[in-house]
């Protein structure tokens, strides 16, 4: 967490010093800097307060996400949400969120921070839950009425977590070998 508020800090600094004069924009204030500090890990740390299910998520799609996702998240002008349950060996593997994805907790991170594409970061924290269940529903991952929050969340079971090997290095900085 420490390294992370570091790297935020020299986030700042460096866009602070360098918006107006190198891009001819004005620079961002701080409070719009810690508002871009939106990670949200596997254990759900940095996930907003607000719940949705999945009925509510449906309407919330229909109107937002409908138009590039096609019908029921099955692909439209983007790829599918849903679907490829147990392709992942095959040639041909389907990596959606049902298929691949390791956590719940990327899915809202991944649509708080890129969804609408057209126009990201627009949707409350209400409507990512809602829109996120509406998409673990139609996977099969979760019930109808469950409720999305930040409590629930990270408690979701994904089909593929255990697809992914754990990196063993230590966090922080790489130690270098040998020469420079």
């Amino acid at each position: 967490m420490l390294t992370r508020k570091i790297a935020v800090a020299a986030l700042t600094v460096a866009v602070l010093s360098a918006g107006e004069a190198k891009y001819g924009l004005p620079a961002p204030t701080p409070e719009q800097v810690k508002a871009w500090d939106i990670s949200i890990g596997p254990d759900g740390a940095g996930l907003p307060e607000g719940s949705g299910t999945s009925t509510e998520g449906k309407d919330v799609y229909e109107r937002r996400c409908k138009r590039c996702h096609g019908a029921n998240a099955a692909g439209g002008d983007e790829v599918p949400l849903v679907g490829g349950k147990g392709s992942l060996p095959t040639a041909k593997p389907l990596k959606t969120v049902g298929s691949y994805w390791p956590y719940a907790t990327t899915l809202y991170d991944y649509t708080s921070r890129a969804m609408p594409f057209k126009n990201p970061g627009t949707l409350t924290p209400n409507q990512t839950y809602a829109v996120v269940a509406y998409i673990l529903h139609l996977n099969g991952i979760i019930g109808e009425k469950e409720v999305m929050n930040a409590k629930t969340l990270p408690q979701v079971r994904m089909p593929n977590r255990d697809g992914f090997i754990a990196d063993p290095r230590a966090t922080g900085p790489r130690k270098t070998q040998g020469r420079r």
